[in-house]
Order: structure tokens, then C-alpha cells, then sequence
């Protein structure tokens, strides 16, 4: 079947089968087509988004297999020309543009791909840009590597579409340039114009001239390493339609947006044949990578890489045997480039399954028999690179209904340059050259669009608590988990105790289980921290979700990003912040979680010349909404290792 009335003879052929598969590159091209036709954009405007208009939640959840349903197109465009920005939406099914509004305010949309290359470019035809390489003995254009952060929000880039863009320079056409930064060097650009507008200039410090290369030929290579092969004769375990997916007892769709990357949808568990909603939807809403350093060059170094880069337009193409192990499933990811056309992603998503050690196991030394059973998991990925960091983004189903999300931090550390023997308190030195990593932080948001049994949630926050010396706790031993009722926004707003061991419980009060409890869902946070720049810090300002970890927001479909929809150069103040102040109710109520991680980094010497794998996480744990471990049916494990 497809999404469109077919003889109305206007609307584009849709492949989709469900309201919620993403964009085809025939769509995107069609909603692209429509726009320049019916709005008559010139070649300058650029698409900074074209992408699935959901539709609303209660269509989805009501969509039967063979019903008929709309496709819509969500496009950002940025008229470089007028230097305005633009929201559309584009009916596929009826072949019109539904709706054409200017984004009030100075509003910038996310750096495009195109942008990269043409603000390099920029920089090196610049005569200014230029004079000041020259100064460091630079001259080999074709060397020289501009990254194009983004201008941020200091009072100084209003009404112009900025970049604050940092150079480095390579020895070679293989080397790594990372290891050369041309520091206290900063072009600021003019994106929609592509010329420089000035050149900041903080005094020449010398570029490290050590090498930095990673790869085999430089690094060298052990030898003592056995093959490892992860075999599944008889295939994988899991079934797949589209984009959705059965494993074990979970079913769950998948999706993908340039500004989000992997998208969770409508995520489920068979309990004895009844189908159990936990999440209509999960993804990351907003991440930010504050620098600790105060030095000219790298003070404004805040990037925002979902809202102003589109992190998963920066997906990779991921590679068997590297990225992902074993009998795998891939999904291409369709964007839009600049222009509007259709950029397919070969291999962005991995869908595979891998064993997980011990699932659970008792030895009863009675009897002298034992029971154990492995843990099996199934994985969904993707990694974006973002100029010199690589993100990997990764959730985990597990047999006992358990999820959890993992995000693998490697990549290249972004760095800066020091005066011979000079050292900072801001950063750590790489080599004795001048080279260093400075301090910084990453934070991630997620929104979880919580279904607990239904949509009627409420919140609960659990602290563990001893109790006073007394009649109650004659003994000093007792504690027990307080319950504490988070009814309001404002309420709502939390951060991580562990002292405490806190944890948060999204309850469906109308849903028990066989003791006549509430069931519930329960999301445990892992490592985590908060950040170190000052309240009345810009970057602070900007991703206000950063100062809590815990939030809860009634559901509606417009907030969907924690620092708000257009976060680049914006002042802040926006998103979370501005939403809560509303102070909403969120007692039984269809309730969004926003749950922000946090990874400290001081950079360490062995994170150079390329960083080991940084871990940050957490869990979504059933509380009470199973009768039982629901995993007491997994197999027993086929007796095929290999002993001494």
C-alpha cells in the first residue's frame, strides 16, 4: 500500500507503510521541488532540514496495518540572500506546500554540510586570513584545515549568520592536523555572504610540529592478537519489517533525523501475549561541549553539535567487522544536503544482537544442581563525526525488559598550542612541543516520551534513607526508599544524589501488578556531573538543561529540543527553561522525561593522538511492571566453548 490517495493525480508515490518511516530520497526531493516551485526560492537558499512531519501521536497509536495515512515534509530553510529563515510544511499526499512561515526573531538554522567546505574555502582566498598564516611560516593553503565553530552568543553577532572559525594545519596531505593548531588565529565568517568579516589575531604562538598519526604505519601494530569471530549459523534472532523490529519479546520501530540521529519509536514488550507500551518515542533532544579554557582562541569553544551542526547528518557509513560484530542488519539514513538534495547514508544504523555475559544463574549446593542462563542484547547504533570527535550513540534491549542507552566518546581531542614551556591549569600537555588538550565537558539530553502501560503517568523521585537512632531503628541498620511525588514542572527539575542512590520511578497509577502495586518503569542514572561554567555564563545560558539532570514536562509535540529549536547563536533562556516556567502539571498525566549526562574530561596523555573510548549512560529498569523476572524463560546455553 502506499500513503497517498493515487488518483487524485498529485501527491508523490510514497513506499511508506507506517506513518512513522522516515523520508525516502524520492520524497525528500519531492518536498524539495514543491517548496522551490511553489515559493519560488532562488539557488541561494539553503535546506538546513527536510524531514518527517510526524503526525500526531493519537493517529499513530490508532494506525492499523492497511489504513491510508498522510505524508508530510518539515523543512528549514535559510534564504541567504534576504538572510531569513523559513519553516514549511509540505503535504507529499497532496503535492502542495500546507504551510510557509518566517521564523520570527534573529534566528539562525543549524551549519550545513556545504558550509563546512565553503567557510574553508573562504578562510584560505581571504588576503587577511592569509597575511596571518604567513606570520607562522605557513603558505601551503592546500595544508591548512578550517573547522567552522559555531559564533555562539556574546553580544557581538547580531543579525549576521557567523562562524568563529579555527585553523590547523597538516605536515603532509596524510597527516593528522589536529597535531599542528594554528592557535590564537581566528577567522570570524560571514556564512551567508562567505567572506571573511575580520581576523582575530592574539599573537603568533609557534605550531607543534610533532607528529601525531595513528594509523598502523605509525603506531605499529602487536602481533599476539588471536582472531575473535562472533558466528550465528542459523542467523539472528531477530525479525525485521521495515523499520520495525521483533527480538525476544520487545517490538520497537526505528527513525533517523540530520538533527537527531537515531530515533526510538512506539517501544514494547510481550508480556504472556499482551503488548505492553513502555516509550512512544526516545532520542536525543540537545547536546553541548563546553570548554574550561579562557585563553583568546578557545574561551567561545561551545558546541552544540545536535542544534547547530545536525549531528546526524554527520552519521558514518559503518563497516563490518569495525563498527559493529557479528550477523548485522544495517539501515541507510536518507538527509538533505544544502541545496535540498538527497543524501543517503550508506549503513547508518546497526542492528545486531551480541552476547552479554551472565543473565542470571543459582547454584543450589543442596542439591548440587545449578541453574544459569547468558544474557543475550540486542544493539542499535550509529557514530556521527563532528570535525575531530566521533560520538557513538548506542541502545541496548535486554532480556529482562530492561533498556539502556551508552554513548562511546573517541575521536581526536580538539586542541590548542602553548609558548615554548609554557604550561596551563586548563589543560593537559600532549607532547614537548607546545601541544595540549584543554578541559572540557560533554552533555547530552535525552527525551523520553514515556507509555508506562498506557499514557497516564506520574513521577515519582526515590531516595534511600537511613532512619534515625530510635524505637524505629533500634538496631542502627534500618533504611528504606523514600517516595517523593514530583506533581509539577517545576517540581520536576532534579539532579543526581548519590548518596542517596537516586533513582526516578514513572509510575501508571491505574495499572497494577499481582500485589495491587502501581507498575512502573525506572530510569537509574550512571556517572554523572554538572557543569563548572558560571550561572551568568553564556554557554550556562544557552543550555540551561545542563544544570539539571531530571526533568519532566507534559507531552506535547512542538517541545521537542532541550535548548530549544534554533539554539545557534541564540541567546538562550529558551527550550527547557522557558518551557518549565510554566509549571505545568505532570501528575497523571502523558509525560516526557529529559534525562541529560554528563562526561567530565580532563584530557588525559593517553587520549593522544587519538582518544580510547569514554563511556556515559543510563538505564530505563522495570520496577514492579512484571510479576516476576521476565527473563526465567531464556534457554539454557548450549554447552559449545572450549576448556583446558
Amino acid at each position: 500500500m502506499t500513503s497517498v490517495d493515487r488518483s487524485a493525480g498529485r501527491g508523490a508515490v510514497s513506499t511508506a507503510t507506517h506513518p512513522l518511516d522516515p523520508l525516502t530520497a524520492e520524497e525528500v526531493s519531492a518536498a524539495v521541488e514543491l517548496l522551490r516551485r511553489e515559493r519560488g526560492l532562488n539557488d541561494r537558499c539553503r535546506f538546513a532540514g527536510v524531514v518527517l512531519n510526524e503526525p500526531p501521536k493519537e493517529q499513530v497509536l490508532a494506525f492499523k496495518p492497511g489504513d491510508s495515512f498522510d505524508r508530510e515534509a518539515f523543512c528549514v530553510v535559510l534564504d541567504t540572500v534576504a538572510e531569513r529563515a523559513y519553516e514549511a510544511v509540505v503535504s507529499l499526499s497532496e503535492g502542495k506546500v500546507r504551510s510557509w512561515e518566517q521564523i520570527p526573531g534573529d534566528v539562525q538554522p543549524p551549519i550545513v554540510l556545504e558550509e563546512f567546505d565553503e567557510c574553508e574555502r573562504a578562510c584560505k582566498e581571504s588576503p587577511e586570513f592569509r597575511a596571518a598564516l604567513e606570520k607562522r611560516g605557513i603558505t601551503d593553503m592546500d595544508l591548512v584545515i578550517v573547522d567552522p565553530w559555531s559564533a555562539g552568543s556574546y553580544g557581538d553577532e547580531k543579525g549576521r549568520r557567523l562562524s568563529r572559525a579555527l585553523t590547523w594545519v597538516r605536515l603532509d596531505p596524510e597527516d593528522n592536523a589536529y597535531a599542528h593548531p594554528v592557535d590564537n588565529l581566528v577567522a570570524v565568517v560571514d556564512l551567508n555572504k562567505m567572506e571573511v568579516v575580520r581576523i582575530e589575531d592574539y599573537g603568533v604562538v609557534p605550531v607543534p610540529q610533532e607528529r601525531g598519526n595513528y594509523t598502523p604505519d605509525a603506531a605499529g601494530e602487536r602481533q599476539d592478537l588471536k582472531p575473535l569471530d562472533i558466528v550465528q549459523p542459523e542467523g539472528p534472532s531477530f525479525e525485521v519489517d521495515g523499520y520495525e523490529f521483533r527480538w525476544q519479546k520487545w517490538r520497537l520501530r526505528i527513525g533517523f533525523t540530520p538533527r537527531e540521529g537515531l530515533v526510538l519509536h512506539t517501544v514494547s514488550y510481550n508480556d504472556n501475549g499482551r503488548e505492553r507500551p513502555i516509550l512512544y518515542r526516545a532520542a536525543l533532544s540537545e547536546m553541548v561541549v563546553p570548554y574550561g579554557d579562557p585563553r583568546p582562541a578557545q574561551w567561545r569553544k561551545n558546541a552544540f553539535d545536535a542544534g547547530e551542526y545536525n549531528i546526524g547528518a554527520h552519521a558514518n557509513s559503518l563497516e563490518l567487522g569495525c563498527d559493529c560484530l557479528g550477523e548485522i542488519r544495517y539501515f541507510d539514513a536518507v538527509v538533505a544536503d544544502g541545496k535540498g538534495r538527497p543524501l543517503t547514508i550508506r549503513n547508518a544504523i546497526c542492528l545486531h544482537e551480541e552476547d552479554y555475559g551472565l543473565l542470571w544463574k543459582h547454584f543450589d549446593f543442596r542439591t548440587e544442581k545449578t541453574e544459569v542462563r547468558r544474557s543475550r542484547r540486542l544493539v542499535i547504533s550509529f557514530i556521527a563525526t563532528v570535525a575531530n570527535y566521533e560520538y557513538g550513540f548506542y541502545w541496548y534491549f535486554y532480556q529482562d525488559g530492561t533498556i539502556e542507552f551508552e554513548g562511546k566518546l573517541t575521536g581526536i581531542v580538539s586542541t590548542g598550542a602553548l609558548p615554548p614551556g609554557e604550561k596551563t591549569r586548563h589543560g593537559q600537555l600532549l607532547n614537548n612541543d607546545g601541544l595540549y588538550g584543554p578541559i572540557h565537558q560533554h552533555f547530552f539530553n535525552f527525551r523520553l516520551d514515556m507509555d508506562v502501560d498506557g499514557q497516564q503517568n506520574t513521577v515519582y523521585e526515590v531516595d534511600t534513607e537511613a532512619v534515625p537512632p530510635g524505637p524505629e531503628n533500634p538496631h542502627g541498620n534500618a533504611y528504606y526508599p523514600k517516595h517523593t511525588l514530583l506533581s509539577t514542572e517545576n517540581s520536576g527539575e532534579r539532579i543526581v544524589n548519590m548518596r542517596s542512590a537516586r533513582y526516578w520511578k514513572i509510575v501508571n497509577e491505574s495499572s497494577k501488578n499481582r500485589l495491587g502495586e502501581p507498575v512502573a518503569y525506572k530510569l537509574v542514572p550512571k556517572t554523572n556531573v554538572l557543569p563548572f561554567a558560571q550561572p551568568d555564563a553564556s554557554v550556562t545560558r544557552r543550555a540551561g538543561f545542563a544544570t539539571k539532570h531530571f526533568w519532566v514536562t507534559p507531552y506535547e509535540p512542538s517541545e521537542r529540543h532541550a535548548a530549544g529549536a534554533y539554539p545557534n547563536q541564540n541567546p538562550g533562556d529558551d527550550g527547557l527553561i522557558r518551557w518549565t516556567k510554566q509549571n505545568r502539571s505532570v501528575k497523571d498525566e502523558d509525560v516526557v522525561i529529559w534525562y541529560t549526562l554528563g562526561a567530565h574530561h580532563p584530557v588525559r596523555l593517553e587520549d593522544w593522538p587519538v582518544m580510547p573510548v569514554e563511556y556515559s549512560g543510563f538505564m530505563l529498569k522495570p520496577e514492579g511492571f512484571f510479576d516476576r523476572n521476565p527473563a526465567l524463560d531464556v534457554p539454557r546455553p548450549h554447552h559449545d566453548g572450549h576448556g583446558a
